[in-house]
């Protein structure tokens, strides 16, 4: 259970370029002393922000990222819009500084209207907020976090790591009725589409490590853009784009916990505007997951939108076939959320092939479920984390692809309990395990305490709740919310577009070419 035998030192980084590791005064590759809280559900987390950011004063400073904001969207009920609520700590005195991705065009079903309208909003309101383009071609920032410092109550500074963005679709609840502003999705899932999520809660030194992760994107001296109609519409819009230094960084908060903490990221390695902080790229999220699925010995469970990629998932089904005691639990969405038949055909193609991998290597020891609300609507599955022998998670942005792990920017955060009884990996399973089975709290720890038992009850579940289905719907509708996923059949002339999609759109390599695969990550 020790860290030192999970998280990668400063070298297995393998990017000397940043100062995230040399910051601490002990040499270690993470900090110690944290108290991390998942936070499950969008509802909860904004609920959480909101509080945060209302209780911030002048003088303090909050510092956030987002792949996609909307304005619009309610965080926590009436009055509390992003732009409200960000914009009124602004207009208080509080230093609000945001990098949002600029985003592709709005023909390719992204969000660069919605960015940009965030953008000036929020600079009307007086926080400093960038559109950032300083990406691969056809890449994008993936990360989402928040830092709030305060200028004289260090032991409130808290830090959000996660998948959920400042968007639409996202403030569901354990209900699962789905988010009153809703994006275009699937039509499979409906008008208010169910969501599933998760982002971690941190507090005590980490804080001041997710800190320099935006200090660090922040102070890159390259142009925030390349694109030429890109300064033009910023030229037409006043959108400011003045990078503002940021106030000096505070000592990191105390300590408050007893969880090691380790931040990983992922960046591509660019040919025009290199990453001074990462002028090979970093490709940590990977390295980690390589070195700790290394480990697995009784249960990796996985809850990922994606899943895609034979060659993410070759670790996975290589600790698969060199322990027969090792079983691997994975929950994705049960549907592709694209609306476009070619994007959902790659997406299903891509997902096949991986399972096909994983398949082959664990046989019955693997499975893959997908979820539905009471309503037997598919319950989009966003949240990204991975618990491996209920001694090591991460909550962050990255997917299990190769757009996560080489290609966009991405951040997560992997947990290991330093107590004298760890248990908040395995707290953390039995949460979310417990959410899809129906269980109560009281019922989680006895029947989904050991590995096997649990990937039993997964099984039981799903075929019980696919059988009802089968039978019509006749009787009670079992509790659990799990459905056995099947991918959809890519055959005939359409595998090849779907191959081609898949490979060049959805999960491209940002790696030079000529890398050897076992060096790739």
């Amino acid at each position: 259970m020790t860290p030192d035998a999970w998280f990668l030192d400063a070298a297995e980084r393998g990017n000397p370029a940043t100062e995230i590791d040399r910051r601490h005064p002990d040499g270690l590759a993470w900090s110690r002393g944290n108290l991390a809280r998942p936070l499950v559900h969008g509802a909860t987390y904004f609920r959480e922000l909101v509080k945060t950011l209302e209780g911030t004063r002048e003088g303090d400073l909050v510092l956030f990222t987002d792949w996609r904001g909307d304005p619009d969207e309610r965080l926590a009920g009436p009055r509390t819009q992003v732009t409200r609520v960000l914009g009124e700590a602004a207009r208080r005195g509080v230093r609000v500084h945001g990098l949002l991705w600029r985003s592709h065009p709005d023909w390719l079903h992204f969000s660069s209207p919605q960015n940009r309208q965030l953008a000036e909003e929020l600079q009307q309101a007086g926080a400093h907020v960038l559109l950032d383009m300083r990406v691969r071609f056809g890449g994008s920032h993936h990360q989402k976090l928040f830092v709030v410092r305060h200028r004289d109550r260090p032991e409130r500074d808290v830090a959000y790591v996660g998948g959920i963005d400042l968007c639409r679709g996202r403030n569901d609840d354990a209900a699962h009725g789905g988010d009153p502003l809703a994006p275009p999705m699937a039509e499979v899932y409906g008008p208010q589409p169910p969501w599933h999520d998760i982002q971690l809660e941190l507090r005590g030194p980490v804080v001041g490590d997710v800190e320099l992760v935006f200090r660090e994107r922040w102070d890159d001296p390259s142009a925030l853009s390349l694109n030429l109609a890109d300064h033009v519409r910023d030229l037409l819009s006043r959108l400011h784009t003045e990078v503002v230094p940021l106030p000096e960084q505070l000592p990191d908060p105390p300590e408050c916990g007893p969880h090691a903490v380790q931040t990983l990221r992922t960046y591509p390695r660019r040919r025009l505007g290199r990453y001074p902080f990462a002028p090979r790229g970093e490709r940590s999220v990977a390295r980690a997951y390589l070195k700790s699925i290394a480990r697995a010995r009784n249960l990796i469970y996985v809850e990922d939108q994606y899943l895609w990629s034979g060659r993410v998932l070759r670790p996975f089904a290589q600790a698969l076939r060199d322990n027969p005691e090792l079983r691997l639990i994975c929950v994705v969405p049960l549907a592709p959320d694209a609306a476009s038949p070619t994007v959902s055909m790659a997406e299903s193609w891509g997902r096949k092939q991986a399972m096909k991998v994983l398949a082959k290597a664990g046989g019955d020891r693997f499975a893959v479920y997908g979820l539905e609300n009471a309503a037997g609507t598919p319950i989009y599955v966003h949240a990204k984390t991975c618990v491996v022998d209920d001694a090591w998670a991460t909550v962050g942005s990255d997917n299990f692809n190769m757009r996560s792990w080489t290609y966009d920017s991405e951040l997560t955060c992997a947990v290991v309990d330093e107590s004298a009884e760890p248990s908040w990996a395995r707290d953390l399973r039995l949460e979310l395990m417990r959410e899809h089975l129906g269980l109560a709290p009281a019922d989680a720890a006895e029947r989904l305490g050991d590995p096997a038992a649990a990937f039993d009850a997964f099984a039981e579940a799903a075929a019980e709740l696919d059988a009802w289905h089968e039978a019509g719907g006749i009787g009670p509708r079992p509790r659990s919310r799990l459905r056995r996923y099947q991918p959809p059949d890519v055959h005939g002339w359409r595998r090849v577009p779907a191959r081609l999609v898949y490979e060049f759109i959805c999960d491209p390599d940002g790696r030079p070419g000529g890398m050897r695969v076992r060096n790739r990550f």
